[in-house]
């Protein structure tokens, strides 16, 4: 699959001029508020119509400015997700479900419903209202329905937004199942640091209307210069290791990152799996001895290889702990305290529990 979008777009004083490429999988709108995500998945979705642009995939002219080419929105085939479920609350799962089979015509068969119901696991709710479903479940139901209209493309607008942290964690695991099983293309547009490091291959930061950062998932969300858009609590590095086994005794999973073996909390993965570590900067301790007697699991020796001073007045300092690049940040009188500059040893320090996968 191969997707190209370019867009160039006034709404008021807001500025849009993007683009990017995609090659399948699940592809990140990243941003925070007011970036320009939103915008610029309307205009693939053919709801915006833009000044100037245009959208392909995979060779197909979906809508060209130059060439007057504008397919409606019911002809791109395109399924859309958003941020609330906007099911028929008049109707039952069953029926929501059978209303987006109707738009796939004869691609809608009844092996492509048991699938999708499977995928999703809402088998259990088919005869319910959606006045009796929970919001994760709304979300499932809305997912099924878009993907039971049997669309080239699936567009996610912020689909977990309206959840809180409970109803997230129940659906994650079916957006995973969703990517690795469902062979679709999907653009999901998100704010947040977790969701895009679970979920996407790769990501396209959007700020003030424009591209500022594209690339593999964990490239991207790495880089220094991607923490004005990750928000300072977030701001971070993301990691891919190997889970080498669990201690079920204690809960904990040792997952190899380069030549390091970090100890992780409460995961649930069998050996040989590929896990992506999110480790935020502000979870990291800086030592210039290996420390003792502490309660932190993870004690990785490094040098440190550059530091940049923010605008709060903090220090990004970045460490390279076994071939991997750890994110510190610490306070001004810190770094001067332990004397840091580039090529220093020292050890990061990480919580077991402070280490999201």
């Amino acid at each position: 699959m191969s997707l190209t979008v370019e867009a160039r777009h006034h709404l008021g004083s807001f500025s849009l001029d993007a683009a990017f490429t995609s090659d399948g999988g699940v592809t990140a709108l990243f941003g925070r508020s007011g970036s320009g995500k939103t915008s610029l998945i309307n205009i693939i979705a053919g709801l915006l119509k833009p000044e100037s642009g245009r959208v392909l995939l995979d060779g197909d002219v979906i809508a060209d400015s130059e060439r007057k080419i504008f397919t409606p929105v019911h002809r791109r085939r395109f399924g859309y997700v958003f941020q609330e479920a906007r099911l028929f609350p008049h109707l039952s799962v069953r029926r929501n479900l059978a209303y987006g089979r109707w738009f796939a015509g004869k691609k809608g068969v009844g092996s492509d419903f048991a699938r999708v119901v499977d995928m999703l696991g809402i088998g259990h709710l088919l005869e319910r209202n959606p006045s009796a479903l929970s919001g994760g479940e709304k979300q499932r139901v809305a997912i099924g329905r878009a993907l039971l209209a049997a669309p080239r493309l699936l567009l996610m607008d912020e689909p977990l937004a309206a959840l809180d942290e409970a109803r997230k964690a129940e659906i994650l695991p079916y957006l995973e199942r969703l990517r690795d099983d469902a062979g679709i293309p999907i653009v999901y547009v998100s704010h947040s640091v977790s969701e895009v490091a679970r979920l996407a291959k790769r990501v396209v930061v959007l700020e003030h209307g424009q591209v500022t950062a594209s690339g593999a998932a964990t490239e991207v969300l790495s880089a220094p210069a991607a923490s004005t858009a990750t928000g300072r609590r977030e701001a971070g590095v993301v990691l891919e290791g190997i889970v080498q086994g669990t201690d079920g005794a204690h809960d904990l999973t040792t997952v190899q990152v380069g030549r390091e073996a970090l100890r992780i909390a409460n995961v649930t993965a069998p050996s040989g799996r590929i896990l992506r570590l999110h480790i935020a900067a502000r979870d990291v301790m800086l030592a210039t001895s290996r420390p003792e007697g502490i309660s932190a699991l993870n004690v990785l020796e490094g040098n440190v290889l550059a530091q940049t001073t923010e605008e709060d007045g903090s220090v990004d300092v970045r460490i390279n702990c076994g071939g991997v690049t750890i994110a510190a940040r610490i306070t001004r009188f810190s770094r001067d305290a332990l004397a840091l500059v580039p090529g220093k040893t020292v050890y990061a320090i990480i919580k077991s529990v402070a280490i999201d996968h």
